[in-house]
């Protein structure tokens, strides 16, 4: 038996000794309840993450129809996980990088491994380097989109705009020799040196500062009359894809390449509209300068005294 006096006990998960906290030792951290309205966006994102690893594993296998399936539905996923985040008020930092992680995955490294294992293989090497150089530019997109993103001189317009096609666009338009392929056109003996080409100019876009049209403004209202038109059109959208996943895919791809210069052109109007309101500001502000000056009254000592004009005699 231990004496009451000489009695000492510790609780190892409190620190505490004969009941008080034990000064010498940190407390212990609490961690706070998470939202669920800050984990449904990372559990959207995830999913999107695991059809993209599916689609690596369904290509080595050679099953390119479902592992492009893959593709297309962590594109949709990716579409919506920020919308959704932005809606429930659950964004975060942590979010916004697992994001960019699982995009580089998804989009980047997988089509990159779809098309080697297609056909880029033929041209050894080479088909592999221009596979590595589109994850790459992947990556890069990615990374200068997490470093724009909170650029504080960017006119309020410039949201409407990507700096070169986004990376779930670029994914999706990379993989079009495929579609074609499963159209009907046969594997002819240009067709890898052909899709290598058609690979290096995607990831040159995904790089380059072309302004794309985001449509991130685009669905935030609708009119109540535009109700269920809009709700038609997205059935309708969605069932064609379906039914015709391969005419889909290519006819959107080839009209989203073709609506590029069109992007470009409204981006240079907004420019202009931005440089003539910035040289009408300027003029207004010295034609205003100009008139107070006119106007304003002379200090009483700045005034000249009379005969000041005139020269005084020499002495």
């Amino acid at each position: 038996m231990v004496s009451p006096d000489t009695e000492s006990y510790i609780m190892d998960d409190m620190h505490y000794t004969r009941g008080r906290p034990d000064a010498s030792k940190p407390p212990l951290r609490r961690f706070r309840f998470i939202p669920v309205r800050t984990l449904l966006p990372n559990l959207i994102t995830l999913l999107a993450l695991c059809a993209g690893l599916t689609a690596i594993r369904l290509a080595v296998e050679e099953k390119l129809e479902w592992a492009v399936a893959a593709i297309v539905f962590a594109a949709l996923l990716d579409g919506i996980d920020g919308r959704i985040a932005r809606m429930l008020k659950g964004a975060s930092r942590f979010g916004a990088e697992l994001d960019s992680l699982a995009d580089f995955v998804n989009f980047g490294v997988a089509p990159a491994l779809m098309l080697y294992f297609w056909t880029l293989h033929d041209l050894r090497s080479a088909g592999w380097i221009a596979g590595m150089v589109f994850a790459i530019c992947t990556g890069l997109r990615l990374a200068r989109f997490n470093v724009m993103i909170d650029d504080p001189d960017k006119p309020a317009w410039a949201a409407n705009f990507f700096a070169g096609i986004p990376a779930p666009a670029g994914a999706i338009t990379v993989l079009l020799p495929i579609y074609v392929y499963f159209l009907g056109m046969p594997r002819l003996s240009f067709t890898a040196p052909v899709t290598l080409v058609y690979t290096l100019f995607i990831a040159f876009l995904m790089v380059s500062r072309l302004p794309v049209f985001s449509g991130k403004r685009v669905g935030k209202r609708v009119a109540p009359e535009m109700v269920l038109p809009v709700c038609v059109a997205v059935v309708l959208f969605f069932a064609l894809l379906v039914a015709y996943p391969w005419e889909v895919l290519t006819i959107g791809t080839i009209l989203y390449l073709g609506f590029l210069p069109v992007g470009w052109m409204s981006y240079r109007e907004y420019q202009r509209k931005d440089a003539a309101a910035a040289v009408e500001s300027r003029s207004r502000a010295s034609e205003r300068q100009t008139g107070e000056r006119e106007e304003a009254p002379l200090a009483p000592d700045q005034r000249e005294p009379p005969g000041a004009s005139r020269p005084s005699r020499l002495n």
